[in-house]
């Protein structure tokens, strides 16, 4: 395989060296590029020998001196300059096969790309990779990799899974831990299939690679209304979450006075789930799974805490906030939020904030993440309500360009259906304080 040079970066190293766009990229020193790993891992070197292709196909070489470390210079037309891998799996809690009709194409990819696992914290099952994939991690120093192992028996999670390979895959995770790869596995745990003795057993066994394997978090499977024709599946109850969290605990402190830290977590939304208070920021350590839902909660709190005792200075000085606004979250973060917003009323008498929990009736009333609130249920829900100056929702109701919602709702068609400006605001305590009072 080889790649196509899209463009030549201004005054860079390859611009120097007359490199063309429109020519192909086939070896650096011998290596064969055929991604965007292959070509930052060989570049690096002070002294390479690259081989390329033409437009009329003929095959030259050129010896490139430079700075170790130094850019090439390189552009391609895609980040990954190949395509990215999808999943082969067809896993009983597939979030993605809960999805209604109708929605942007992309939301229906399911990626199981380690290059995304690298470069951006996605998880992946390793069961697409075969042994030369793994040592190229390994060679590369592809650091962390999070695998979605959601059960070490390899029966077991071949059948949870759909896939004959995702057994023998489990093979993958002590050969990486053992090589010095950073690891954080992740368990989607489904009430009757992997808890339980299966859970006990596969926190056995990932917190015995232990150090080497970072973090293990344990999260609740996620259920729409869309699960027709589907496996069935349920929620935990009040007592099964609490008897879970307390598993995790178990293992948890038994790893913390052995290394230091804790390894494994249980996501936020089994507390919510058993009814219990979030523990404080010190039980979540260096937050190794924060974007998997684990310790959020905590850590947003913690911030917001110590932005208010900043803030407070600011009060004590003369400065005054006088505003009314509204935060639209999920129903899962409503009792922090609103806890929150408390706080900061008790501060500066001036400012009113009205927390209004958004019922999910989109995917359904089982999904309580702000994440997955949808415009058609903020316009529908928050229609004929006094919001006041603003309203304040979470960034992570929208795509990464910040304009659209899970169902294809612009945002500025819900501030023109509400007649109010909308503050899309970051998982951040000293961001949400900021937005609370006004301030960019």
């Amino acid at each position: 395989m080889s790649v196509l040079i899209h463009a030549i970066e201004d005054g860079s190293v390859a611009a120097k060296y007359a490199l063309m766009p429109g020519h192909v990229l086939i070896s650096i020193n011998g290596r064969e590029i055929c991604d965007v790993l292959d070509y930052r891992f060989h570049m690096s070197a002070a002294r390479l020998s690259l081989e390329l292709k033409d437009e009329l196909g003929c095959i030259y070489s050129l010896n490139v001196v430079k700075r170790e470390y130094q850019e090439l210079g390189l552009e391609f037309e895609s980040y990954l300059i190949d395509r990215q891998k999808d999943c082969r799996n067809k896993c009983v809690f597939c979030f993605i096969d809960q999805l209604p009709p109708g929605l942007r194409a992309s939301l229906y990819f399911k990626d199981d790309d380690s290059r995304m696992s690298f470069l951006f914290g996605s998880y992946i099952t390793l069961t697409n990779l075969n042994d030369g994939d793994i040592e190229r991690i390994i060679e590369m120093r592809t650091s962390p990799i999070n695998i979605s192992v959601h059960t070490m028996n390899p029966a077991l999670r071949r059948g949870m899974m759909g896939n004959p390979r995702a057994g023998d895959a489990l093979l993958y995770i002590p050969k990486l831990v053992g090589a010095g790869i950073c690891v954080n596995a992740q368990i989607v745990l489904c009430p009757g299939y992997n808890d339980g003795t299966e859970l006990e057993f596969s926190l056995k066994e990932l917190c015995g690679l232990a150090p080497g394997l970072q973090s293990v978090s344990v999260v609740p499977v996620g259920i729409t209304r869309y699960r027709e024709g589907l496996p069935p599946m349920r929620a935990f109850t009040k007592d099964e979450a609490a008897g879970v969290i307390a598993m995790i605990d178990r293992f948890g402190t038994d790893m913390l006075d052995r290394y230091g830290e804790r390894i494994c977590w249980p996501g936020d939304e089994f507390f919510n789930l058993a009814g219990l208070d979030i523990p404080n920021n010190e039980y979540y350590g260096s937050y190794p799974q924060l974007e998997n839902g684990v310790g959020m909660c905590a850590l947003l709190e913690y911030e917001f805490n110590e932005a208010l005792v900043l803030e407070a200075c600011a009060l004590e000085a003369g400065e005054r906030v006088t505003r009314k606004i509204t935060i639209a979250t999920g129903a899962a973060a409503f009792s922090l939020i609103e806890r929150l917003a408390t706080q900061v009323m008790d501060r500066f008498p001036g400012l009113e904030v009205k927390v209004v929990p958004i019922v999910n009736d989109f995917f359904g009333h089982m999904v309580t993440a702000a994440g997955l609130i949808c415009g058609g249920d903020l316009i529908s829900q928050l229609t004929g309500v006094e919001l006041g100056d603003e309203l304040l929702i979470p960034i992570s109701m929208l795509r990464h360009e910040r304009d659209l919602f899970l169902d294809g709702i612009s945002l500025a068609d819900v501030e023109k259906s509400l007649a109010i400006p909308i503050r899309p605001t970051e998982n951040d305590g000293y961001a949400l304080l900021d937005a609370m009072l006004g301030r960019e």
